[in-house]
């Protein structure tokens, strides 16, 4: 029922524009005590939430990259020690001077408001493709100290608070002491053995080639890893967890692992915001509405202005600061463990927990309002002496593709097929956009000199910013039909006339595609079909002038009923692909005339090519044109392209003659 839920809720929130997490929640309170009707049983929902905590911190260790970290380290580090600092004092004064909460409660609440949502930071970038921008890559370096400093706030909060009944909080020295050798055993541990071990079972298991036993394998050892930590170091699940992750983050196969674990790390994540939820009592957030509104006020406003003041400290970066402001302000899953730990050693009571979670859900409903405002934001900066100046003179942060591309090609997916089509299309000098859900493509993509946004196509905002409006033409090369249908979709709404040329998995998704907004469609498995029935037919003798009608038969039995474009194909058309077709015995070849050639001017009659040496002019490209089957009046001009048939000796005999320039012999 709490899944269930969470997709009706996660369902109408996307539809509205909302973060699903804010779904999620409402989901728990719907199912939770404190709405009428159907009470799910919130023991399940904790215990189940525990594995939520492991899976997100064990992904967040297989992303953990300390390159990806030293690469922003100008601003990431010292800006996020800053800010997480700042906005816990922010926090810990309103709510122990003004609220008149314990020590240890304003302590909690503080830490819990400084740390922001690794699920909605990462969407939010990549809905709005800044993910790879200056400022989106300062974001991520920012939240990976954020996860840092979450692990150690988790296994120091319980030596910190001291004796949690005492409001002065007492703090117990020797058991921070006793908390951190106890954690950096377990790291040293992890480290030197775990490095060891946990890849070498995983491979040698993956090896089996049985998905089950791979799936069961990193499940086990992601939660083994963690109930080693808390049961016998003393430490948090979430430290193992993560741990755990930064191991097989190394190994060969860890993209294999994330893409088996990614599914159920994200079903046990839901499950988690759904135990979440279920905790929140809508009684107390009414009788507290206005420290919750308060609250609110101090995550986005407050830690806006904290993080753009530090404009003033690290000024070249106000430009990148825009971004992870926006990105900052708000809270979500690890605000949420954090007070857990808090309920855990009775710092937090469940009014006080309450009172976080219902300000986390409003700072995740207002994060997107955030996005909208960075433009105004920037140029307030930029208006503001000594910020603004050096902000001119240091790179732009804020630089969003649809800003910059025009008249170019949109290929959605960098695979095996989108991988050869940007190819040629590079080769051509075309402009091009790559989008890709796979980091590794989008990697590839950039070191081959594309542009590339990172983001799924299929199900989020992400092609709101590949300019649409401004393409020559979508190429969608998704392997999964559904994925292309959705794609299709979202293209056809966004640019009514955009030309899309599609992958159908399937011969009956052609029809979908088409009835979707596709112009062309394309079956692969059709048409690697009809080349080995080419080539077979042709080893066995057919005659290729009669191959060629039959494999025009099929495609028109699989794509007429989807294609009426069919009907505009030029006559021509089929008979230079029969004439270019490969022959036995028989080559084609085309050929460039130089600048300057001896030839402009002159008809190809003129040039008496096929008397002198064998060879034959089937095709001429002119201006972007192509003449099929060339009149011997046809006038010659430099830069003609020329398609050439004959034996090979016959080909380079063509070659060396039309290479002749103006000044050569004849």
């Amino acid at each position: 029922m709490g899944v269930l839920a969470a997709l009706v809720c996660g369902y109408a929130a996307r539809r509205i524009g909302v973060p699903v997490i804010v779904g999620y929640l409402l989901g728990g309170v719907l199912v939770g005590p404190s709405t009428p009707g159907f009470t799910a049983d919130d023991h399940a929902a904790v215990q189940l939430g525990e594995f939520g905590v492991i899976f997100m911190m064990f992904g967040v260790g297989l992303h953990f990259s300390l390159r990806d970290l030293a690469r922003v380290k100008r601003v990431a580090v010292p800006g996020a020690l800053a800010q997480m600092g700042l906005s816990t004092a922010l926090g810990w004064l309103v709510a122990h001077y003004v609220w008149g909460w314990s020590i240890g409660a304003s302590l909690v609440l503080g830490l819990a408001m400084s740390i922001a949502s690794t699920v909605v930071l990462l969407r939010g970038l990549t809905d709005r493709g800044l993910l790879n921008t200056s400022g989106g890559t300062t974001a991520v370096g920012w939240l990976i100290l954020e996860d840092l400093a979450t692990v150690a706030i988790l296994v120091l909060l319980p030596a910190i608070v001291g004796d949690p009944g005492a409001d002065s909080g007492g703090t117990d020295v020797g058991g921070i002491v006793a908390a951190l050798a106890k954690a950096a055993g377990f790291i040293v541990l992890v480290l030197v053995v775990g490095v060891r071990v946990l890849p070498w079972v995983l491979v040698r298991i993956a090896r089996t080639r049985s998905r089950e036993l791979f799936l069961l394998a990193v499940f086990s050892l992601a939660a083994s890893t963690a109930y080693v930590a808390y049961e016998l170091f003393g430490v948090s699940f979430a430290l193992g967890a993560f741990l755990a992750g930064i191991v097989m983050g190394g190994t060969s196969i860890h993209h294999q692992i994330e893409a088996e674990v990614l599914p159920f790390r994200d079903l046990f994540a839901v499950l988690f915001f759904v135990s979440v939820g279920m905790a929140v009592d809508i009684d107390v957030v009414i009788d507290h509405l206005d420290e919750v509104i308060v609250l609110t006020i101090l995550v986005v406003v407050g830690k806006t202005m904290i993080t753009l003041g530090l404009a003033f400290l690290i000024p070249r970066a106000g430009r990148e600061l825009v971004v992870v402001a926006a990105g900052l302000s708000q809270i979500g899953e690890f605000s949420f463990i954090v007070g857990q730990a808090g309920l855990a050693l009775d710092l937090l009571d469940l009014d006080q927990y309450a009172i976080i979670l219902a300000a986390a859900v409003l700072s995740i409903m207002v994060n997107p309002i955030m996005y909208r405002l960075m433009p105004a934001t920037e140029r307030t900066l930029l208006r503001t002496p000594f910020v603004g100046r050096r902000m001119r003179d240091s790179e732009p942060g804020i630089t969003i593709a649809d800003e910059t591309l025009h008249d170019h090609v949109v290929v959605v997916g960098h695979g095996r097929v989108g991988h050869q089509t940007a190819r040629a299309l590079r080769e051509l000098d075309t402009p091009l956009l790559i989008v890709d859900i796979a980091a590794p493509s989008v990697e590839s993509a950039e070191a081959d000199g594309l542009t590339a946004l990172f983001g799924d196509a299929s199900n989020s905002n992400i092609l709101d910013h590949a300019g649409l409006n401004r393409a020559k033409a979508l190429v969608v090369t998704l392997p999964n039909q559904t994925a292309a249908e959705l794609v299709v979709t979202a293209a056809h709404d966004l640019a009514p006339d955009l030309a899309i040329i599609a992958r159908a998995g399937t011969l009956n998704g052609v029809r979908r595609l088409h009835q979707l907004g596709a112009r062309h469609v394309i079956n692969p498995e059709l048409e690697g079909g009809l080349e080995i029935v080419r080539h077979t037919l042709f080893e066995l003798q057919y005659p290729m002038s009669r191959l060629q009608p039959y494999t025009d038969a099929i495609r028109r039995d699989a794509y007429q009923s989807h294609d009426d474009s069919d009907d505009n194909t030029p006559q021509s058309a089929p008979a230079l692909d029969q004439l270019l077709t490969t022959v036995r015995g028989v080559d084609i070849a085309w050929h460039t005339l130089p600048d300057q050639t001896r030839f402009a001017g002159s008809t190809l009659g003129d040039t008496h090519l096929r008397h002198r040496t064998g060879a034959s002019v089937v095709a001429i490209m002119h201006d972007g044109q192509i003449v099929a089957n060339p009149s011997p009046t046809t006038v010659l001009a430099d830069g003609d392209l020329l398609g050439l048939i004959g034996t090979s000796d016959e080909l380079a005999a063509a070659e060396d003659l039309l290479a002749g320039t103006a000044g050569s012999a004849s």
